[in-house]
């Protein structure tokens, strides 16, 4: 194909009406153009910008199905072929269409495109080759690329094409799998085929046997076996494996995928350790039973120069197990520089009370274990992290460091904070740092020594640096029960136009009592007038606003129209989280959130918003609901990790002994089987807000006279 039989009707498609990643796609035929361009640097910055523009990170749009024969002609005449067919390939493979377009209508775009890209499978360029088996796979279309690829597969001999075609049979041809796969998995055949083959068996769901088990430890490290083919979700092929064998969800496969990752994780070999460490992670957080398995060699590694950082990631993905590597952990964190200071930030969360003196001997080169003792603990648990008198002077030290600056201070008063009066001693120097940290130090300055604290934070919460009055006024009045600095400061927050400063002061009304009428007249000039503004942090505040409203005037009234307009006006895509503020906002109301019924009815078909909308329903009028589809809709919701503690807190709301025996069971399986829910939002690590998540769905299922 010529370049001018290539563009021909090229201008005449309706480019300015259609969309990519950015907005009008009315620069793609001029970045078609360019692909062809002599000066390659041209060429190679016109691809890069279609892959950002209509191909954007795998999403696919109206434009993309548009330049689809412009791609293909392209390649077809020589013009970036190998680039252009991998192009094409993830075109078709792409399910996300953001802009509503269908993703099918670019695959049967590339389909139709296949005359073109068949025949690079003859090309005399094995990677053309490769490239071409790769793409036409992709579009699912057998009937027409299983000839083509049979065809490839009695003449090819290199290696790499090989195992695409052996990928592409397995995807297309699903009968000849099995075969496919085994004739390809001997002992003679290239290492690179060998695990194309191991991982055609996991994508054909083919019974997982030793030959698959011995191959793949006689194959480590595997990343190397799989760097020059296309997959993109197969380049990590160890961590692919263990990953999908206990995603199967039966003894047998979740004790080859262990019995893997204990053997790799001893292995000599330094690649394979690394391997066996990035995949070791992942199964903590995806199987409850992989941190009994792996804690053994994962406490040798930390022995280990080589293994020893990556190994102190999966330590803290232990819980409660990581305690046997505490002796290990103490060693590494008796050591200087940064992998000590990791060592002991992994200690603080295994084994707080001896990570406490060490903390203490080397504080400022300490940064990541002191960020881990202020936030301990993750889990939500009261205990603060351990007082430590060594630990205290050592603080003390640290705030008088007139270089002190970045998350250092942050990170120094949460530690007094948590440990109250102990951190008396600390008062003078908080008090010295108050001017130079002022949204800092007053929580800590009440903690350490109330009496002496008022008079500063009245002062600095009157008259002291603007951007710390909040904090000193709201310190000062959980100390003396004094509202008027804080009310002053409310007023001026709620005035600022910026909207986490809003949210946040809006917050901070409640508790006020009768004092925050006052207020009255800032929250409702607070809310926003301009209907264009629907981003995020407006809508979070004026929810945040409203129920303060309706808190102090007793008027549901008011907070009813902002919620109404945040759940008809936000992105259920991007404000998914506000979508479930609003309706957990509307659970406040009770029966005035009636008008909403319809809206909530309508989430709960939503996974993420389907706890909220339960709650809220029972809110407003918990007779005549249907109690079996609202359990099945909060069940859901927690299945589908899309928010699983708020499905908890709607079952308890339905009622436990409401439950139905498949409800009970669906429940007891997500607390005891192997795969870990997730809990997105938690802000703890993965196998921490699944604990929580466990712990809280037994206490549920007790409650409904289900265990013991």
């Amino acid at each position: 194909m010529d370049l001018v039989q290539v563009f021909a009707g090229l201008d005449a498609q309706p480019w300015a009406e259609l969309e990519h990643a950015y907005g009008s796609a009315e620069d793609v035929p001029g970045l078609l153009r360019a692909l062809a361009s002599e000066d390659e640097e041209e060429a190679a910055e016109a691809l890069g910008e279609l892959y950002g523009s209509i191909f954007h990170q795998g999403s696919v749009y109206g434009a993309t199905a548009r330049a689809v024969p412009y791609l293909a002609g392209l390649a077809a005449a020589g013009v970036q072929s190998l680039e252009l067919l991998l192009l094409l390939g993830g075109t078709a493979e792409s399910e996300d269409e953001p802009d509503g377009s269908g993703a099918g209508g670019c695959r049967t775009a590339v389909i139709a495109q296949l005359p073109l890209i068949l025949p690079f499978m003859t090309s005399d360029e094995a990677l053309l080759r490769q490239a071409a088996v790769w793409a036409a796979a992709r579009t699912d279309a057998a009937e027409q690329v299983l000839p083509a690829l049979r065809r490839c597969g009695e003449r090819e001999k290199d290696t790499l094409v090989r195992a695409e075609l052996l990928a592409a049979t397995v995807l297309l041809d699903p009968a000849a799998a099995p075969s496919a796969v085994s004739a390809a998995l001997g002992a003679g055949e290239p290492a690179e085929l060998r695990i194309a083959a191991v991982l055609g068996a996991l994508d054909a769901e083919l019974p997982w046997t030793s030959a698959h088990q011995e191959a793949v430890l006689s194959l480590l490290p595997l990343d190397p076996l799989v760097a020059d083919r296309f997959d993109q979700d197969r380049m990590e092929p160890f961590r692919y494996i263990v990953d999908t064998l206990l995603s199967r969800e039966t003894p047998e496969d979740r004790e080859a995928a262990l019995s893997l990752l204990d053997t790799a994780l001893r292995a000599p070999d330094a690649e394979v350790r690394a391997e066996a460490l990035w995949a070791a992670e992942e199964a903590c957080d995806s199987s409850r039973t992989a941190p009994a398995r792996l804690a053994a060699p994962l406490t040798l590694l930390l022995a280990d120069p080589s293994s020893a950082r990556p190994a102190l990631s999966v330590v803290d993905k232990l819980g409660a197990l990581a305690a046997s590597a505490a002796p290990a952990l103490e060693v590494l964190a008796a050591g200087g520089g940064e992998l000590a200071d990791r060592a002991l930030a992994s200690l603080v969360r295994a084994d707080p009370e001896r990570a406490a003196p060490l903390l203490a001997r080397d504080l400022p080169e300490r940064p990541v274990a002191l960020g881990a003792a202020a936030g301990f603990p993750e889990r939500g648990s009261a205990a603060p992290f351990p007082y430590h008198p060594e630990l205290l002077t050592a603080v003390r030290a640290r705030l008088a460091d007139p270089d002190l600056a970045g998350n250092e201070p942050i990170h120094l008063t949460r530690l007094l904070s948590c440990w109250g009066e102990r951190a008396a001693p600390a008062f003078p120097e908080l008090l010295a740092a108050l001017g130079r940290f002022p949204v800092f130090v007053p929580r800590a300055l009440a903690a350490a020594d109330p009496a002496k604290a008022v008079g500063p934070l009245r002062e600095a919460a009157v008259s002291g640096p603007e951007e710390g009055r909040f904090a000193a006024a709201r310190a000062l009045h959980g100390l003396t029960g004094e509202s008027g600095p804080l009310l002053t400061v409310l007023a001026v927050e709620l005035a600022t136009g910026e909207r986490h400063r809003q949210r946040e002061a809006a917050a901070a009304v409640d508790g006020l009592g009768e004092d925050a009428a006052v207020l009255l007249p800032s929250l409702r000039a607070a809310l926003a007038t301009d209907a264009s503004d629907t981003t995020i942090p407006r809508m979070d505040a004026d929810l945040e606003i409203a129920l303060a409203l309706r808190r102090l005037t007793g008027d549901p009234g008011v907070a009813l129209p902002v919620i109404t307009r945040v759940l008809e006006e936000a992105d259920s895509d991007w404000a998914r989280w506000t979508l479930v503020r609003a309706a957990r906002a509307a659970a406040l109301l009770g029966p005035a959130a009636a008008p909403l019924r319809p809206a909530l009815e309508e989430a709960l078909d939503d996974p993420v918003l389907a706890p909220s909308a339960v709650l809220a329903l029972l809110s407003v009028d918990p007779s005549g609901l249907d109690r079996a589809h609202l359990a099945d809709a909060a069940l859901i919701s927690a299945e589908s990790d899309a928010d699983a503690m708020g499905a908890l807190d709607a079952l308890a709301a339905l009622g436990p002994g409401t439950l139905s025996r498949p409800h009970l069971d669906r429940l007891t399986d997500l607390a005891e089987r192997d795969r870990r829910v997730w809990c997105p939002g938690s802000g703890v690590r993965v196998p921490d807000a699944d604990a929580l998540f466990q712990e809280t769905a037994r206490a549920l299922l007790r409650t409904a006279g289900d265990r013991p």
